[in-house]
């Protein structure tokens, strides 16, 4: 498998913990405090899973300039006390910053033996091909 450093666990529980609170502070109808541990926790796990430099290479990419202002835009917002707004703007930066990745995670779920089955039925394989952008797939 994988060898972890010590660092690297400690970032997969900071950013397990984000992930975390986020979904308890839009459960809870968009608590700005569980909100705001919640991305600081996940940035910060992130930073410590991948290190600081590559953390700051993936962010301030030139190609990603929009989508890195919209996610701490949306962080910011929310630490100001607009939680919806802010989740919202942070919901597109991540969306806009991860789309790279979406393919890439996509293919490996149609890996997995249950889920596989149900992401290459015909009408839901069109579809994720759609959002994936993935329009030229071939299966084998």
């Amino acid at each position: 498998m994988f060898e972890l450093t010590d660092t690297q666990r400690i970032g997969i529980g900071l950013a397990s913990f984000g992930v975390f609170f986020l979904f308890l502070g839009v459960l809870l109808l968009f608590d700005k405090g569980l909100l705001a541990i919640g991305n600081i926790l996940f940035i910060c796990g992130l930073a410590c899973v991948i290190g600081l430099e590559r953390t700051f290479r993936f962010f301030f990419q030139r190609h990603k300039v929009r989508a890195t202002v919209a996610f701490f835009g949306g962080i910011t917002v929310v630490l100001l006390g607009w939680p919806i707004v802010g989740m919202i703007m942070e919901t597109y930066g991540f969306v806009l910053l991860f789309s790279g990745f979406f393919p890439v995670a996509v293919n490996f779920l149609r890996r997995v033996p249950v889920l596989g089955t149900v992401l290459n039925m015909p009408g839901i394989s069109q579809v994720i091909d759609w959002i994936t952008g993935d329009s030229k797939r071939v299966t084998v």
